[in-house]
Order: C-alpha cells, then structure tokens, then sequence
C-alpha cells in the first residue's frame, strides 16, 4: 500500500519553533512529528510514503533514509514549485499513488490520534466506494465544516460549512483512504480536496465517512500542541502507562509526565500534569512545571514556574522565573532570574531580562 503525508510549506503557525527546524521534524511527545505517523502507516503496511513538500526538504533527508531504513519502507519527497493546496499534491505523486490499483492513505501532517489505518482498509474495502474520511465528533460545530450522510448509512451525502442550525456533528480529521481514480478528478493545479474532490465523490455516491474512536488534535499552532501533547500523554496511559513517570516518582505531581531517560530533574522538582521532558534537559529544585513541553538539552533553573509553556532547544529559564499563558521559546533563548514572561513568542538566540506582561512576539 501507498500514503501521502501533506506536509505543506513554512509552518508559520508553529513559530518560534520551526525558524530552526522543519515542522514534521518538531518533537511531539519527544519523537518527531512526522515519526507517528510514519510509524503507523508502516505498520499498516504502506510500503510507500510520499511527503508533499514545499519547503526545506534538504533539512530533512538524513532524518527521514534514517526511517527507511528502521522501518523498511521507501520515502520520497514530491517538491512544489507552487503551493497546490490540498489536492493537487496527489496529481503530482500519481506516478506513485496510482502504480498499483490499491487504495493509498493521505493525511495532514499536523494532525495527532491513534491512527486507525488497518481498521480504515476494512471499512473502505467493505463499503466498496472510492473514498474514505475519517470523521471525529465535536461539541461545537458550527465552527467547521461538517459531514452530512444519506439516512441511516456512512455514506456522505454532502458538507455544510459552519452551519447556523444542526446538521450533524462529525467533521473532517483530515486523515482519509482513496481509491487510485480519485485523482483522475484533479487537475494539476492549486485546488482543494475538500471544497472540489470530496463534493464531487459525494454527488457520485462514492464517498462514506469512518468514525474516529479516541483523541484527535490538529497540533500545528501552540495551543493546539500543547492540549494534543494532554490528549496524547492521556492515551499513554491507558495503551502504554510504563512509558509515563511510575506514580512513586518523587518529583511527579499530578497526572501524566513523559521524561527522557537522559534527562535530569531534581528530587525536590514538581512536574504534571501533562509534561514532557526531553533529552539532556537539566530541572532545578524546586522548580515548577505544568501542561508543558521542555524540548532537548533546555535548562530550568531552581524555584522557576513554567505553565503552559513550549520551551525551545537549548533555552534556559532563570531562578524564580515565571512563563504561563502559551508562551513559546524558540531555539537558544535565555530568560532571566526572576523575569516573568506572559504569552511571549520569543525567536530563537534571544536574552529576555524585562518582564513581558501581555503577549507579543519578541523579535
């Protein structure tokens, strides 16, 4: 079987982060982002995954043989000289996606759940359509665009964008499985699988939505990545709780914590809920951290208050420093002993020695 992962350009939401690192190389749950979903597609047995790329797909060929080879599937890049939206990407892979007339999974490279790619092949192939979307349930959906079925089927009769009255409450998860004709429909130009090819499958009658059990997060902007790291450390420990800090931890405060092995935290350090600590990262005593990520080699100082708090590469926060209300540090930035930063977005290699009191970006 085949896969696309959409990859897309600048991942301008994830900034700070991604001015030094590609986005799909961006650790989430201390692996990198494009890892999860590698993983499970070759675990459903993809043997062939393209990354539809606009940008930077240097920065990322040593990662990605590295995989190939770990998990024994063949990785291509398909590069656009145009952003081709959302569709065109698999005109421009057909020579892959329609090798063979088996289907071939697309999904957003930004989207986090537990991938239920061998129960999609079952359904797709049980239902005998040409497409598949994964749906997932939300509480308020008059934000999205939602899926309408045929009465009493899967099948997708068609998509009410932001309806003002209820019409159901499935959206798309941005995860589907497609039949190789499917991109007979697209043209090679910049075009959008949702508001022109899935309207289209629908109107034929071969378009059916698969319902998603479980969490679901589109990690690609701060806030977002910090409630999906929540969801996904909470799915750890239900499918795989010995990866989690043991309950006796005497630094764990409360709920789920992921550490690196590599990493060194003091005794007298209080963590959770939902944080991850990544390789080579040094924590003071005293210190305090919660619904955070501290990505690798970063240093928190004693008695500092990290919440809500993406802190980047190399950063160091100082002795009675305070950082809350997403606040995202990009690669090497320092803030001071006893600075309190609120919100702040600061880019990478930047020395922070005076309060920010409300959110900005700190150039």
């Amino acid at each position: 079987m085949k896969g696309l992962i959409l990859v897309g350009g600048y991942g301008t939401r994830l900034r700070p982060l991604t001015l030094t690192k590609p986005k799909p190389l961006v650790e989430f749950g201390n692996r990198p982002m494009i890892l999860h979903q590698i993983e499970a597609l070759a675990e459903a047995g993809v043997t062939d995954i393209v990354l539809a790329v606009n940008y930077r797909p240097e920065d990322m060929v040593d990662t990605l043989q590295k995989y190939e080879k770990e998990y024994g599937v063949n990785i291509t890049f398909s590069v656009e000289t145009e952003p081709l939206g959302t569709a065109g990407p698999l005109k421009l892979a057909e020579k892959v996606l329609a090798k063979d007339p088996s289907p071939f999974f697309v999904l957003n490279s930004d989207v986090i759940c537990n991938y239920p790619f061998k129960e999609m092949i079952e359904f797709h192939n049980a239902h005998g359509g040409e497409g598949t979307i994964v749906a997932t349930k939300v509480e308020d959906p008059s934000k999205y665009g939602v899926i309408v079925h045929h009465p009493g089927t899967t099948k997708i009769d068609r998509f009410v964008e932001k309806p003002v009255t209820f019409v159901g409450n499935r959206i798309n998860a941005g995860i589907y499985i497609l039949n190789p004709s499917v991109i007979d429909l697209i043209e090679l130009r910049p075009t959008s699988i949702e508001k022109e090819t899935f309207p289209a499958l629908a109107k034929k009658g071969t378009l059916h939505s698969f319902d998603l059990e479980g969490y679901w997060m589109d990690v690609g902007q701060p806030k977002d990545f910090l409630a999906g790291t929540g969801l996904y450390l909470n799915s750890l420990g239900v499918r795989n709780p010995e990866m989690l800090v043991p309950k006796d931890a005497s630094y764990l405060h409360s709920g789920h914590v992921l550490v690196h092995p590599t990493a060194k935290i003091s005794p007298s350090a209080k963590l959770g809920p939902n944080v991850v600590v990544g390789p080579g990262v040094e924590i003071g005593d005293g210190a305090r951290i919660s619904r955070s990520v501290i990505m690798s080699n970063a240093v928190v100082k004693p008695h500092a208050h990290v919440k809500q708090t993406i802190v980047g590469w190399n950063s160091r926060i100082g002795r009675w420093a305070r950082t809350e209300n997403v606040t995202v540090l990009g690669d090497d930035v320092e803030i001071q002993d006893e600075i309190y930063v609120n919100g702040g977005r600061v880019l990478p290699h930047k020395s922070i020695g005076s309060n920010v009191e409300k959110p900005e970006i700190i150039m």
